[in-house]
């Protein structure tokens, strides 16, 4: 008699997801506004905006790009909506912040417009502990928002050594 080696998850209906899926795919650059300031401090409203004008802005073509904090300055609201306006013409997409936070950003948005909770409806959930990515842990608190009103239960981890996070009383 010949053994047959028989996939137990899979036959379990479990769904597995992997949160490196919804990661940013493209590159990341940083703008540092410092550089757009008289002596890297100073903004002058007339200066700044001519440079903001004649800079080249298609470095950033289909890239994602983070305004760097400059929290040791002083610099108006304006400025930096400004600065999203060039972006918003050459970006993929961009937000105020390190790169840490772009990609907290970028992922959250994903999951959002890619996951729907109906998908996931009555199922069995577990949410890949090992990604190839480094993923933060504002996505795991998103996923877990974002599934658990549909899904029996959501787990973390792999399938040969889960974690329950949620089960559906009963």
């Amino acid at each position: 008699m010949i053994d047959v080696i028989e996939n137990k998850i899979e036959k379990s209906g479990l769904i597995t997801l992997d949160l490196g899926d919804y990661y940013p795919k493209g590159a990341i650059i940083s703008f540092d506004i410092r550089d757009f300031l008289y002596e890297g401090m100073i903004l002058r409203e007339k200066e700044f905006r001519a440079n903001l004008k004649s800079h080249d802005w298609d470095k950033y073509n289909n890239c994602f790009v983070h305004i760097s904090k400059a929290d040791d300055l002083i610099i108006p609201s304006w400025a930096y909506m400004l600065i999203g306006s060039y972006l918003a013409e050459s970006s993929k997409d961009f937000c105020y912040g390190e790169k840490n936070d772009l990609i907290d950003y970028l992922i959250i948005k994903n999951l959002r417009q890619n996951i729907s909770a109906s998908d996931y409806s009555d199922k069995r959930v577990l949410v890949k502990g090992c990604s190839t990515f480094e993923i933060p842990q504002s996505a795991y608190i998103e996923i877990f928002k974002l599934l658990k009103p549909a899904t029996k239960s959501l787990m973390f981890g792999e399938a040969c050594s889960s974690v329950p996070v949620y089960k559906r009383p009963n």
